[in-house]
């Protein structure tokens, strides 16, 4: 995959129209954000256009928008924030076609360092079809240049994410990567590629099948590849373990023995849980602190219980072999996280991450949550604020966002 991009640093925009996509994809109740985290992660590249005097429109989707256009999922609450953290005003165009006559207008009002921001691009169906070739082009017809610095997104060949740019090259525009998508290509893109050793990754979540590619490029890429959450449970199985209650994917205990092979013929470390704690079932609500655990070796789960963590001896064994890393990528939490009782196998697996002096790269989703609410994203040297686009650069895959851009 060709990772050495053009970036924001690499253009002269002064003058001219730039298009660029971020992801304000935030949650809403309400109608008020309740996090601005992808906001404030926009705002460097934002400032950087508006300070070397480029004309900024900027275009996001927000929300799965099922039923067609909708004030719900109207960026106007993000065209407001996005004010005041700027510090001057973001021209909204609130109308439902995105490009249509109020987009140009408004375009054609700018001036040097304005701001102006396009309505959700997911009111126009085409954003997300393969026919969405006349809204590109549309979008295209807005700017000089193209920036794309929205990560979540850049996994899908969507009209704003790649479309967008083939139009403007044709017009002899730039396309390049913001600051949020030039990191994201430096620690997620190079820490599979080109890792510095030892290198260990660690899996958990909920599937298997979530992460069957995952694995196998991983076992490929690492020297020890760290398993736990509920994925564990199908590996044990392969092994001939009683798993009990646990979750378990039938489907794929065939595949987990093949992993087992392979990363013992590679010469590969795989390290499993060696202990799980115990619970009746599943709590309900998730969060109640009230449920009762035991912990048992993972060879001796009773038929009738269910694993909910990794246990203590694991939990050791998993830190052991972070501290001897020098590069650690991490996707899916050990346990049920969101329970106190069942967190602490994520927590010492976040612990182990944030005391140690390896490049330490959070692959988004569930895992960015958990070191996030148990307070080690401080500790962190990346976290990605992609979820799906995450696990596919995993995956090895090429992703769409990323070689639209121009190379260097």
């Amino acid at each position: 995959m060709g990772l050495n991009k053009k970036s924001v640093d690499d253009i002269n925009v002064k003058g001219r129209r730039v298009l660029v996509r971020c992801d304000f994809n935030v949650p809403l109740k309400a109608g008020q954000i309740t996090d601005d985290t992808r906001i404030k992660a926009a705002l460097p590249t934002i400032n950087k256009l508006i300070a070397d005097g480029g004309k900024v429109i900027l275009c996001s989707h927000l929300g799965k928008v099922k039923n067609g256009p909708n004030e719900d999922e109207s960026l106007a609450p993000v065209a407001k924030r996005l004010s005041e953290k700027l510090g001057k005003e973001v021209n909204f165009v609130a109308d439902y076609n995105v490009t249509g006559e109020a987009a140009t207008k408004a375009v054609e009002a700018m001036k040097e360092g304005d701001v102006v921001l396009l309505q959700n691009t997911r009111f126009r169906g085409a954003e997300e079809t393969k026919n969405g070739e006349a809204f590109s082009k549309e979008l295209a017809d807005l700017a000089d240049d193209y920036v794309c610095d929205a990560f979540g997104s850049s996994h899908r060949a969507h009209a704003s994410v790649a479309g967008v740019t083939e139009f403007i090259r044709k017009k002899g525009g730039n396309c390049a990567v913001g600051y949020l998508m030039q990191k994201e290509i430096d620690f997620l893109g190079n820490a599979v590629e080109d890792p510095v050793r030892p290198f260990v990754a660690i899996l958990g979540g909920a599937k298997v099948a979530d992460k069957l590619n995952v694995i196998n490029n991983l076992l490929e890429k690492c020297d020890t590849l760290i398993i736990g959450g509920g994925m564990a449970y199908t590996f044990l199985k392969a092994k001939g373990y009683e798993v009990g209650k646990s979750l378990l994917d039938e489907t794929k205990i065939d595949y987990c023995k093949e992993m087992i092979e392979k990363a013992e013929k590679n010469g590969k470390q795989l390290l499993l849980p060696v202990d799980t704690v115990l619970i009746d079932e599943f709590p309900n609500p998730i969060d109640d602190p009230s449920i009762k655990t035991a912990v048992v070796d993972a060879d001796k789960m009773p038929a009738d219980k269910e694993g909910a963590d990794i246990g203590e001896k694991t939990r050791k064994l998993y830190a052991d072999a972070v501290k001897t890393a020098k590069t650690v990528v991490w996707n899916g939490p050990m346990g049920v996280f969101e329970n106190p009782v069942l967190a602490e196998g994520t927590k010492a697996v976040a612990k182990a991450l944030a005391e140690t002096d390896a490049t330490t790269i959070i692959g988004g989703g569930d895992s960015a949550a958990a070191v996030n609410q148990l307070g080690f994203a401080d500790k962190m040297s990346h976290i990605s604020t992609g979820g799906g686009a995450s696990l596919e650069f995993l995956e090895g895959k090429e992703l769409p966002g990323v070689v639209a851009a121009d190379d260097k």
